[in-house]
């Protein structure tokens, strides 16, 4: 996956996103902000896409999303003027590998369905944990690669089509947990029927 077959695919499903894939992620977003309305003080959500959580941010959070795609961030600013989502306190076009903020400017940072669709997943983890303030908490919900069954033929089957897919089909979740600022806290299976992991790092200080 390359930064800029990333670009043309974004481009392409930005138009439609809320209502095929965003819809097919609905439940499993929704879940993942009941928890991060657990925390208070400033999130930032690295691949905020169109927005479609930043309504269900709670009031308590100070909200920062950035996405590489500026007409999928074209369409969550307009969720933010239309609903009025003062909470929000920007929304910036930014690649991931390289989040143009100092080192612990958060107290939460998430990605949801991010992790299988970026070049150099690591480095993404990377930067999101050093933004992340010590004690902090950084949340991923993504699909992993399964390993036996006939949803791993599929997913194998469909590999080679990353680019032209815009996501990695069979993403290892290995690429994600090599980071020893980052502990892990939590895993907890997420709708549709399994398909996602909620996994929940706590940064050391």
């Amino acid at each position: 996956m390359d930064i800029s077959a990333v670009g043309r695919s974004y481009r392409r499903w930005a138009p439609v996103y809320d209502s095929t894939f965003g819809r097919i992620t609905g439940v499993g977003r929704r879940r993942a902000v009941e928890w991060l309305n657990t925390r208070s003080g400033d999130l930032l959500e690295v691949g905020v896409g169109t927005g479609l959580s930043l309504p269900s941010y709670g009031a308590q959070l100070r909200v920062t999303g950035v996405d590489y795609s500026p007409e999928m961030l074209a369409r969550a600013e307009e969720k933010v003027t239309r609903l009025g989502l003062s909470n929000v306190a920007g929304l910036k076009q930014m690649d991931a590998r390289e989040l143009d903020f100092p080192d612990a400017s958060f107290d939460t940072v998430v990605a949801m369905y991010l992790v299988s669709v970026v070049p150099e997943p690591e480095r993404v983890i990377a930067e999101m944990a050093r933004v992340c303030r010590p004690g902090g908490e950084v949340v991923i919900l993504n699909h992993f690669a399964r390993e036996t069954g006939a949803l791993a033929a599929v997913e194998r089957a469909f590999a080679p089509f990353a680019n032209q897919l815009g996501w990695h089909s069979d993403f290892d979740r290995a690429c994600i947990m090599g980071d020893a600022r980052l502990a892990l806290e939590e895993e907890r299976s997420m709708p549709p029927l399994g398909l996602f992991t909620l996994l929940r790092f706590r940064r050391s200080g």
